[in-house]
């Protein structure tokens, strides 16, 4: 189906108002001081804060 009227441009684009990127939330790095994900390791130095802890999962030994 087509639309019956044509929708002014303010309608469309009140519509779209919500569809803007949001800005990347970084953080610096407490070991070398680039810009970094906030809860991720540091992509120069590698460096993980000590208190994020994660898991891995063990090798089978066959």
């Amino acid at each position: 189906m087509l639309p019956v009227k044509k929708l002014s441009r303010a309608k469309t684009r009140s519509r779209r108002a919500h569809h803007a990127l949001r800005p990347v939330n970084y953080s610096l790095c407490k070991q070398c001081g680039s810009a970094k994900l906030p809860h991720a390791a540091c992509g120069q130095c590698g460096y993980l804060n000590d208190s994020i802890t994660l898991k891995f999962a063990e090798e089978a030994k066959s």
